[in-house]
């Protein structure tokens, strides 16, 4: 079976192909430059020990037949004569023609001359036929492109000569065998000339294909090398920007713990410094040193990414309920909290967020509502949660809220903030006069744990 594989493929693959002992490399497509390069230096050994191959079987067989087919001396003397002739034309050539691809003039006439000794030797002896052989290999490198086909033809015309018994052919008979086996090598050289262009195409076609390859290659690596470098400024830009959402994280935290309880506690001296009870000043001092507590652990879970205090060890209705019972103890205003549908423990960042809305609204609500009534309600939809917080004060023009400043809070735009980044949204309704409402709503994003029930309505 191997060897029925080995002589598979064309007369160029056949010449060319490697030793058995030789180990094959796994083929791939940008291994067809070495290929090729590897087949044209065997090529180039081929057409330089050839002919020198050729003429020594040739010479050999010539004077082995002497004595049957040389019977005179002069006819020995000749073949001897064109014998060295053409060892010195080989000897000539392999110097002059090292590292030849393109027909020239000099190569013409050496294949000329070639042709010529080799055509007189199958005359003086049909086994010298085998240096003519030589004119089927090289053609193409030797000839002008419009004599290829007359060396070709040529070189059949001796080779059919010798093999038909040699010239001249003595006798009808002979020319007619003589005709048809020159007609086998035209048919045959017109073949393997076709074969051989048929190769010369798909080797340009694998040329052009691997140097598209390369460029493609370049491209794709200098692709990857601004990608590598965009990487690096999108990592950068990327820390930036958290380093940035930190610090706005911060900020809010600060807001809504720091910045209340220390409002709260200045509410508190302000009616200590203007009150002579002692009972009643006593009082808010105290509520002034709880405040200063919950807010400096406020700071402390702020800095540590915790979440509200309220939540710490209670869930978010508990949470929002103990919230709004303790600013309606500190402002006195009178406030209702409300659950609505089935109560669930829902994900860290989505409870934490919602307090911190509740705070921040009840906060605004006491410095500028002026209000007298609030009510709170949490409601628990299918795929979402509500926080409502709605009051009857002053109210205001949505429209002409003022930007924040340094000396204020985060108000609308810190409410608002905090629901985007867990995909919720806030909303404001207000009218001078007629008291505002605020609602948040956000997904609703269990936990792991049941649901509990729970459906109340608690007054503070």
């Amino acid at each position: 079976m191997h060897e029925t594989e080995d002589m598979r493929g064309t007369w160029y693959e056949a010449i060319t192909r490697r030793s058995p002992r030789e180990p094959v490399p796994s083929p791939t497509s940008l291994d067809a430059a070495a290929a090729h390069d590897r087949v044209e230096e065997r090529w180039e050994h081929l057409l330089r020990w050839g002919p020198f191959v050729l003429l020594g079987v040739s010479v050999l067989l010539t004077f082995g037949s002497a004595a049957q087919l040389l019977p005179s001396a002069a006819e020995r003397w000749a073949a001897g004569a064109l014998c060295a002739v053409a060892l010195l034309l080989e000897l000539w050539w392999s110097r002059a023609g090292r590292g030849h691809k393109a027909p020239t003039a000099t190569s013409a006439v050496y294949y000329a001359i070639r042709w010529a000794i080799a055509f007189a030797l199958s005359w003086l002896n049909p086994f010298a036929a085998f240096y003519a052989a030589l004119g089927y290999f090289g053609a193409e490198r030797l000839l002008p492109r419009r004599w290829v086909t007359v060396g070709l033809f040529a070189s059949a015309v001796t080779i059919a000569g010798s093999q038909s018994g040699g010239f001249p052919p003595p006798n009808g008979a002979r020319w007619l065998l003589f005709g048809a086996i020159l007609a086998v090598h035209v048919a045959l050289f017109w073949v393997f000339a076709k074969l051989n262009t048929y190769e010369v195409q798909r080797t340009e076609v694998q040329r052009a294909t691997i140097a598209e390859l390369e460029r493609t290659n370049a491209r794709l690596q200098q692709a990857l090398d601004e990608n590598a470098a965009l990487h690096a400024q999108l990592l950068v830009q990327a820390r930036e920007a958290g380093v940035a959402d930190e610090r706005r994280r911060l900020a809010a935290e600060i807001h809504d713990t720091i910045a209340q309880g220390l409002t709260g506690i200045i509410a508190q001296l302000q009616v200590v410094a203007n009150t002579d009870d002692r009972a009643l000043a006593h009082e808010h001092l105290g509520r002034a040193a709880d405040l200063a507590r919950s807010s400096l652990g406020e700071a402390r879970r702020s800095v540590h990414n915790l979440g509200p205090a309220a939540l710490q060890d209670q869930g978010l209705a508990e949470a929002l309920k103990q919230t709004v019972a303790e600013w309606s103890a500190r402002t006195g205003v009178r406030a209702e909290f409300t659950v609505t549908g089935t109560a669930e423990p829902l994900h860290d960042e989505i409870e934490g967020t919602l307090v911190r809305i509740a705070q921040e609204a009840l906060s605004n609500t006491a410095r500028h509502a002026a209000a007298t009534r609030i009510g709170v309600t949490l409601s628990y939809m299918d795929d979402e949660v509500a926080l409502d917080v709605r009051d009857d004060g002053a109210g205001f023009d949505p429209l002409t809220l003022p930007q924040r400043s340094g000396a204020g809070g985060f108000g609308v735009d810190g409410m608002r903030a905090r629901a985007e980044r867990v995909a919720g949204t806030v909303e404001i309704e207000s009218e001078p006069g007629f008291g505002t409402a605020v609602s948040a709503r956000v997904p609703l994003v269990r936990k792991e744990d049941r649901p509990v029930a729970l459906g109340h309505h608690d007054k503070d």
